[in-house]
């Protein structure tokens, strides 16, 4: 494993830095310390020949700027609080409007724009790069200081491990992830309507028009998102189906089945590079987005079309503080918060 970093520019008068990391197969990763953001990772194909799979901006600026979360930590709250207003313990909060009339992400100024303070270790085969923050008490509108701290370890075998740890002084709502766009063709002009994908999920949480969970869980069987067998995400992505046309393509919480922790909980296959990914995770959920609204975006190399990259962001369920049938996201003092997920990336034989 080669390890190097060199400054990524600045923001609010700090130096920002980008970590680089090698591993013996030639495949390489880059992650900064502001927002967490992976900026790439350059994986081989079948054929040998190595290219960038993450969407993202082509310099600091453009992740200074505003983005769709590429490649960045998301939170406090990774996806949408109805209307932005939830109860703890009868006191209630009103956070920040950012997707009006819902909250998403953590807000104007979540996770995603912090410069987190880093640290690098080296192993013999892989490299643990742990970034900390603080979220203080009532930033975007969260009660409680939160004590943030995510480690990436990078390994020989191309696998990227995200665990999140979290400490709070007052009840907070929290749900951490990772916002990775893929485009396993490794071409940052293209879409990802070719990507094989399959979920371990029979149920998703069912949404309104505007994407909030009603509080139900709806079966996929025989539906338009049913992913229990490989399915062709351009096969049905533009069917006219109201499942689809709300969110104007996949933007869906899928509901994990229960799995060994060693098995994958979603695949996804770009037969043409022979590259998959497997996604691993203790989480709940995983969203599946298909870079619906990037059409016009600033991208690495110019801008990205609407369905350039798919997201598998593994998730507690979204507007869960204001479901009590929904598992717990309420993080107490006294107690960590803890999770862990794993992005493997490799060729088909």
């Amino acid at each position: 494993m080669v390890v190097s970093t060199e400054n990524f520019g600045t923001y609010n008068n700090e130096e920002i830095t980008l970590i680089t990391v090698l591993n013996e197969n030639g495949n390489k990763i880059q992650i900064t310390n502001f927002g967490g953001i992976v900026h790439t990772w350059y994986c081989l194909d079948v054929r040998g020949e190595t290219k960038d799979v993450l969407l993202g901006c082509p310099n600091l600026n453009g992740y200074i700027e505003r983005h769709p979360y590429f490649g960045a930590i998301t939170g406090r709250y990774a996806n949408r609080i109805s209307n932005g207003r939830f109860t703890i313990d009868d006191v209630e909060y009103q956070v920040s409007i950012n997707l009006p009339p819902h909250h998403l992400h953590g807000g104007f100024s979540g996770l995603d724009r912090k410069i987190w303070r880093l640290n690098i270790k080296e192993v013999r085969d892989h490299v643990v790069i742990t970034l900390d923050t603080i979220s203080p008490d009532m930033e975007e509108g969260f009660p409680g200081n939160l004590s943030i701290t995510v480690k990436y370890t990078y390994t020989a075998q191309n696998v990227l491990i995200i665990e999140y740890f979290a400490y709070t002084d007052q009840p907070t709502p929290i749900n951490l992830t990772n916002h990775c766009y893929f485009n396993l063709s490794g071409d940052q002009k293209g879409n990802i309507l070719d990507h094989n994908v399959w979920i371990n999920s029979s149920q998703i949480t069912s949404v309104d028009q505007t994407l909030i969970p009603t509080g139900d869980l709806m079966s996929l069987q025989s539906t338009i998102l049913d992913f229990q067998n490989f399915k062709i995400i351009g096969d049905h992505i533009f069917a006219d189906d109201l499942l689809l046309k709300h969110a104007k393509g996949y933007d869906h919480n899928f509901v994990l089945k229960e799995h060994e922790k060693n098995h994958p909980i979603a695949i996804a296959i770009h037969e043409p590079t022979g590259r998959r990914l497997q996604v691993y995770t203790d989480q709940p959920a995983v969203q599946l987005y298909t870079g619906n609204h990037l059409g016009g975006v600033n991208g690495k190399n110019g801008k990205y079309k609407d369905y350039a990259g798919l997201c598998l962001e593994t998730q507690h369920f979204p507007d869960s503080p204001n479901h009590s049938n929904f598992p717990n996201t309420i993080l107490r003092p006294g107690d960590q918060f803890y999770s862990k997920t794993m992005y493997k990336i490799d060729t088909l034989i």
